[in-house]
């Protein structure tokens, strides 16, 4: 490989293409009553099933961005192996997570100036973040070089495009997301969200709907109105377990574009403490976000 990507545990890829691609992880954490823990361990399955068991009986999580200490120690570790390094980061308007890594490696050019170092803010999260992630990892495969990687993800993040539901108010209604007052009334009403990430990197509501299916829908309808080229596309899909549903979108796909594949993972810790249990979330590249 002419170069290393690093990204962090909020890209939510699975394991399999981690390995396929040979990515490096910056594992962020979560705590549970107090209690730490790592939302990601290279070789280690967590019961993401217990995660949101836990989050249903509305135990107290909280989350943590990643400290300088563990991304220098990564970054120096490939630096050290004459490996050039790009790393791809969850959304600097989400975490302060991308800015801890940027700063990390603008120290590092200063002590390994031979060494060719790019950082770029995907402006997403989850699958969408991975969704880039992964892209970057083909084109490397496909012999483009770090500067042209870094030129693409630039060019292209912003046509990374994240649409989603939740299926509970609740939390979001804890993370400052909505009013109390709106979730008491959604919930009565049994309306849902559609929300998508914006061009700075934002959770933003765009539109409500009655109803769990008429939400999933909604996402394959957003898809419908911007996606490019869907049936030559890799589309991506993470839950906060209900694989169900998540399995009703991707048929629905399937079934009216067959493209060229479809990828469904969990909803990291992460952010699954901020959208919750039943979150379903689609991604794809579009003509806007």
């Amino acid at each position: 490989m002419s170069f290393e990507i690093v990204t962090d545990s909020s890209c939510n890829l699975p394991e399999d293409i981690i390995d396929r691609y040979g990515l490096h992880i910056l594992s962020l954490r979560f705590l549970v009553e107090g209690k730490e823990y790592y939302s990601y361990t290279k070789g280690e399955i967590t019961d993401l099933a217990q995660f949101y068991t836990m989050m249903r009986n509305k135990e107290e999580i909280t989350t943590s961005q990643i400290s300088s200490d563990i991304c220098t120690r990564l970054f120096e570790s490939l630096l050290q192996d004459g490996k050039d390094v790009l790393y791809i980061g969850f959304s600097s308007a989400l975490s302060g997570t991308y800015q801890v890594g940027y700063l990390a490696l603008e120290e590092l050019k200063k002590k390994y100036p031979e060494r060719k170092i790019y950082a770029v803010d995907t402006l997403g999260a989850s699958l969408g973040e991975g969704l880039l992630v992964y892209h970057a990892a083909n084109l490397r495969e496909d012999g483009k070089s770090i500067e042209e990687v870094n030129d693409w993800l630039l060019e292209n993040r912003l046509h990374l495009c994240h649409w989603f539901t939740v299926d509970d108010l609740f939390f979001l209604q804890r993370g400052g997301r909505v009013s109390g007052t709106v979730a008491i009334f959604g919930t009565l009403l049994n309306v849902k969200p559609v929300m998508h990430m914006d061009n700075e990197g934002r959770l933003i509501f765009v539109t409500k709907v009655r109803g769990r299916k008429r939400s999933l829908d909604a996402l394959v309808e957003r898809l419908d109105q911007t996606a490019i080229n869907p049936s030559e596309q890799s589309i991506f899909i993470t839950h906060g377990d209900c694989l169900e549903d998540a399995q009703y979108v991707a048929k629905k796909i399937e079934e009216k574009y067959h493209p060229k594949e479809i990828v469904i993972n969990w909803v990291d810790p992460v952010i699954g403490a901020h959208s919750g249990p039943g979150t379903v979330a689609l991604f794809f590249l579009g003509t806007e976000r």
